[in-house]
């Protein structure tokens, strides 16, 4: 298969020269973490390597890269594929992850990918030619972190025409790179010497060769281009005259020079073939028409004329890229139409042959737009899957109106989009397609018609969810259940596979109005509850849950979990199963049934049946470590923190915000308080930008109870203050109540210095709310806030009359003293309990005898 040949190793027919000194320079790459071989096309990158490998008795992963390769998921599903045709069963934890694209955290795949490097006995060398094609940021940027990371015994040989677009230095300063320039690369006066001697029929002076070697510089492919022409050349001195100028003039010169000296068909036989990255004799009779394309390759092969087999049975070929380039500009210009019909062929061939994607990008090419959307629409559940990064590229170069009958196309564009978080870009392609699909009515029939505007609705309704607008949702549902009662397949796609976010699977997150979610999350519940295979409700139901948990409806928030996990529809998709268990895990905890809510957890492993079961159960043990942490089982808490693959010093993300939070806390129970302090803070900027009020509000929490453990009350108190702010709008009890002693202490204090003599003016936080909170810890009020610690027994008889509205005069009649000195004592209540005026303390007098 085509693609199994990006992992051979290329075959090089015979040396050409033997070079002892660029191997030496080569072997001291097994001492390096990098070994950069950087120079211009034609200085025998690929086949010096290539030699190495033979030479060196290394154990060897190689990727020869392509443009298919610049996609991060498909560029490190090469490399996980290459090392695990060498290394048997690598990769089970990568691939998953891969599979996914863009849908995924980069960096949990490239962790998992250097954990298994991590468990490798002996050494490995990781070799990526022509590495120059890659340009994409997410795969640069996971090469920077893989090689600050990569285990000693792992290797790293990466070939390009151009330098890395990765920082080096610091590599180059501790002594990691190997670097291996142009200058090494080129051949020495005594090697161009020996190449014409020893590789060549030709007879020319020692003079001649110097002259030839200064003019192309020791560049390894002039000299073999010269070579060629000159086997051809009636008078030698002559044709040397001519080479002169830049390389690449000598590249356009020499090639043209060859390619006229080729037969009629070996030269449209090399143009029509340059449009193919790989190729083998039946691809090449396809697109040419010649029966003797097998022959016609070897042939090439034999004249040395820029072609590499991939294989060790000469079955696949490549050109040098040089070559390559050359042709295919020649082709273009010559004879457009003639490029077109080859890209055609191509595409054929590789249909029929199951070479799905290379398929597409030949009939994109071709301009053949019809059969290019009609194998995208067949193969469209493969692409969406694991090639969603082609399937952009694809539907972004192709015309909008080819899909104006292929709905399933646009739908499954919009949904890419939201996967991969371009929320803007899929929200306007939800309007441009109701539009569309409107005017298609007549068209399609009515079933079609149903299912093409109930899944845009959904599509809507998903679109509004996102943008934090219940009530649009709730009318696009209304329409979905119109047009398509019975739901579709893209209310679940990919829910039973990894995608390493929380961002659709915790949905209740989003939301910061919790009695607007309570109205739409019970309304939809109710309409689809009686529906049977509708697993969509489970979201609903998981979200429902935790609402009411975080209300302190613990009896409630029970029945509605226990109401999704019974049911069928759901247990297929661990994505909405996970969702359910967790918070039934976490409502036993609150109600006391340790041991039930680890059942719940472990269960909960075992249910899971899905490809990437292995990687659900990462998030779960990050749930089971918080609840370690709940029953004091600190040692298991510690083991998980040093299996986990987390750092508190890892780039903060939505996406992984569960596992953030279970890190902060693991980490602050274990005593490493500065660092669980320094992830918390970079979580609650960025909670604070996303707005995501829930997960910010647990966030100011943990840092209020850290700092709190480190002795630092004030700071503490400010941030319990920012979290009361945020929390009593919307009622929040659960996410204050699961810290236990330490936030009744905290609240206990907050209370106390708000009706006390440090506080500024007048509190935005009702102690009502703080009392509520208070009370639902089962702390008695009247022990824990008596105005006996904050006010002196006089100002307290006094604000008791206050209370009771008397006035100055009647006090100071009451208590026999004069109206000053009532003033006075009047003056230090309100400054103690925060007040400007008798209203304000009339005020506080009701939430002080409410909390009593």
């Amino acid at each position: 298969m085509i693609v199994s040949t990006k992992l051979h190793i290329p075959h090089v027919r015979k040396v050409l020269v033997s070079r002892p000194r660029l191997m030496r320079k080569l072997n001291e790459g097994l001492h390096a973490k990098l070994t950069l071989v950087s120079a211009q096309a034609g200085y025998g990158k690929t086949t010096v390597l290539s030699e190495w490998v033979k030479q060196c008795g290394a154990l060897v992963a190689w990727v020869s890269l392509d443009k298919q390769d610049n996609d991060w998921s498909q560029f490190w599903s090469c490399v996980t594929t290459s090392i695990k045709e060498r290394v048997s069963g690598f990769g089970q934890t990568v691939e998953p992850l891969l599979e996914k694209g863009p849908l995924l955290s980069l960096k949990l795949a490239i962790t998992a990918l250097l954990n298994e490097l991590n468990r490798l006995n002996g050494e490995l060398v990781i070799i990526l030619d022509d590495y120059h094609v890659i340009d994409d940021s997410d795969i640069q940027h996971s090469m920077i972190y893989l090689l600050e990371h990569l285990p000693p015994h792992i290797h790293m040989f990466i070939a390009s025409r151009s330098e890395m677009a990765i920082p080096t230095t610091r590599l180059l300063a501790k002594g990691e790179l190997n670097q291996i320039m142009m200058q090494d690369l080129r051949f020495q006066l005594d090697e161009g010497h020996a190449f014409f001697s020893d590789t060549t029929d030709l007879l020319l002076t020692k003079e001649q060769v110097t002259v030839l070697f200064h003019q192309t510089e020791g560049w390894i492919s002039g000299l073999q281009l010269a070579a060629l022409s000159l086997k051809r050349s009636m008078n030698i001195g002559e044709t040397l005259q001519q080479f002169s100028g830049h390389q690449h003039h000598i590249a356009d010169y020499l090639l043209e020079e060859v390619f006229l000296h080729q037969s009629e068909s070996m030269r449209a036989f090399l143009l029509e073939t340059s449009i193919l990255s790989r190729m083998n004799g039946s691809l090449c009779q396809a697109v040419t028409g010649q029966v003797n394309s097998q022959e016609l390759l070897e042939r090439l092969e034999k004249l040395n004329l820029f072609i590499i087999p991939l294989d060790d049975y000469r079955n696949w070929y490549r050109y040098h890229q040089l070559l390559s380039d050359f042709l295919q500009q020649m082709l273009l210009r010559t004879d457009p139409d003639k490029w077109m019909q080859a890209h055609i062929r191509a595409a054929k061939w590789l249909e029929n042959h199951g070479f799905d994607e290379e398929a597409v990008d030949h009939y994109v090419e071709g301009k053949q737009t019809e059969d290019a959307v009609r194998l995208i629409e067949k193969k469209l559940p493969t692409f969406v899957q694991s090639k969603s990064v082609l399937l952009i590229r694809w539907v972004s170069v192709l015309p909008e109106d080819s899909f104006v009958e292929k709905p399933m196309i646009e739908l499954f564009y919009i949904s890419v989009l939201l996967g991969v978080g371009e929320w803007k870009a899929a929200f306007s392609r939800v309007e441009q397609a109701v539009s569309r699909f409107q005017a298609q009515e007549g068209n399609w029939t009515d079933a079609e018609w149903k299912q093409a505007m109930g899944n845009i609705y959904f599509f809507m309704a998903v679109a509004s969810y996102l943008q934090k607008d219940l009530e649009r949702t709730s009318d696009y549902f209304e329409w979905v259940e119109r047009y398509m009662p019975e739901g579709s397949f893209f209310q679940t796609v990919g829910r039973n596979r990894y995608q390493g976010h929380d961002s659709f699977d915790d949905q209740l997150a989003l939301i910061n109005d919790l009695h607007a979610a309570d109205v739409f999350l019970l309304k939809w519940i109710t309409i689809w509850k009686d529906k049977r295979e509708y697993p969509f409700i489970g979201f609903l139901y998981a979200s429902y849950s935790k609402l009411l948990y975080e209300w302190n409806r613990l009896d409630e928030a029970e029945f509605y979990v226990n109401q999704a996990l019974g049911r069928e529809d759901i247990r297929p998709f661990a994505r909405i199963l996970m969702q359910n268990a967790i918070s039934a895990s976490r409502i036993q905890q609150a109600k006391g049934n340790l041991d039930r809510a680890s059942e719940l957890l472990e269960q909960l492993k075992s249910q899971i049946n899905s490809p990437d079961v292995e990687l659900f159960k990462l998030k779960i043990e990050a749930e089971q470590a918080c609840l370690s942490v709940k029953k004091g089982s600190r040692q298991d808490a510690l083991d998980w923190l040093q299996r986990c693959g987390l750092a508190h010093t890892d780039e903060v993300s939505l996406n992984r915000m569960a596992e953030h939070l279970a890190l902060a806390r693991v980490l602050a129970v274990c005593e490493r308080m500065d660092e669980a302090l320094y992830l918390l803070e970079r979580l609650e900027r960025l909670l604070a930008r996303e707005d995501r009020l829930r997960d910010r509000i647990k966030v100011l929490i943990m840092q209020s109870v850290a700092l709190y453990s480190l002795a630092q009350k004030e700071d503490a108190l400010v941030q319990l203050e920012t979290a009361l702010l945020l929390a009593e709008p919307e009622g929040y009890i659960r996410s204050f109540m699961d810290e236990g002693a330490v936030m009744t202490e905290l609240l206990s204090a907050y209370m106390k210095v708000q009706l006390g003599a440090r506080i500024k003016s007048s509190p935005s936080v009702s102690l009502a709310y703080v009392g509520q909170l208070l009370q639902a810890m089962h702390v008695t009020s009247k022990e824990e806030l008596s105005l006996s610690e904050i006010l002196t027994e006089r100002e307290a008889r006094i604000f008791l009359l206050i209370t009771q509205g008397k006035s100055n005069k009647e006090i100071a009649n009451r208590l026999n003293i004069s109206g000053e000195t009532v003033k006075s004592h009047i003056k230090n209540i309100y400054r103690k309990l925060g007040v400007n005026n008798r209203a304000q303390a009339l005020e506080r007098a009701k939430e002080i005898m409410t909390l009593a």
